[in-house]
């Protein structure tokens, strides 16, 4: 399944590095640690945001996220409404302060690579690619995933966290910017970043790489493995046509169904030859 932007990359296009994304892409089937302790840290103040209000941001650094959702329209009103103001910077701050506690308590539990991943992750090593990633955790927040998720077997070559680049996350560039120091690659234009958010593709655009939005598991398709199980297939179908135009939108140059299609379409990239993922 391949964006509508393909036709416009040049055939033979080399890629040294592959940027992945973490919640939502290659752990945590369908973002759920993040959206959880969201909506915990916003009902602590009465204010009880929608899962759709809560997801729309995904990927963003995480007080970031918190600001934007306070802009819309419905949970401004919700606020002034409680609290008899429209929401600051010190709100922001406030939420933030209960939504890293409760994001703590739960990031234990959603660490599992999605189905697929580590036989990606092998097959892309076996192409003599190297492999990074960007996120919108904090570092402390790594330091809790990137060990367990090791521990089962996923371990790209690089993580990069917001706090590590001045605080300034998605949807800039800079954190995909300093994979490249990191992984020691010459130039982004042999980079591909895939990501399961608007946010991730924002950033591979800004960074000036080319961007793969990856659909199952994904913050943009927001269903966990059984939600997306009892779905028909027409359903299935309907949904995963939704989620890649939102992915196409955002800037993707590449939609795939799966995140085990991603070497097949690396393939395509660097051969210049059409797939259907």
């Amino acid at each position: 399944m391949l964006g509508e932007n393909e036709m416009h990359h040049i055939p033979g296009r080399r890629i040294g590095a592959v940027i992945f994304d973490w919640a939502g892409t290659t752990v945590d089937y369908g973002s759920f640690a993040p959206v959880n302790a969201f909506i915990s840290a916003f009902s602590d103040f009465g204010v009880v945001p929608t899962v759709e209000e809560t997801r729309a941001p995904m990927g963003l650094h995480k007080r970031a996220h918190i600001e934007q959702m306070l802009q819309g329209k419905r949970l401004q009103s919700l606020w002034e409404e409680r609290h008899g103001r429209n929401p600051g910077a010190e709100d922001i701050d406030r939420i933030y302060s209960r939504f890293e506690p409760a994001l703590f308590r739960v990031l234990p539990a959603y660490t599992d690579p999605l189905p697929g991943v580590l036989e990606t992750l092998g097959r892309i090593r076996e192409m003599k690619i190297k492999t990074g990633s960007t996120t919108g955790y904090t570092r402390a927040m790594m330091d809790v995933v990137f060990p367990a998720a090791r521990d089962k077997g996923y371990s790209p070559g690089c993580v990069i966290c917001p706090d590590e680049t001045g605080g300034i996350g998605r949807p800039w560039p800079y954190m995909l910017w300093r994979n490249l120091e990191k992984l020691k690659v010459l130039s982004i234009a042999e980079v591909l970043k895939a990501g399961d958010t608007a946010a991730d593709m924002e950033e591979g655009k800004n960074a000036g790489c080319l961007c793969a939005g990856v659909i199952r598991g994904s913050n943009m398709l927001g269903l966990s493995q059984e939600e997306l199980a009892q779905k028909s297939e027409a359903e299935k179908s309907a949904l995963f046509e939704t989620a890649k135009q939102r992915f196409i939108k955002a800037g993707a140059d590449y939609v795939i169904e799966d995140i085990s299609a991603l070497p097949a379409l690396i393939d395509s990239i660097q051969t210049g030859k059409t797939i259907d993922a």
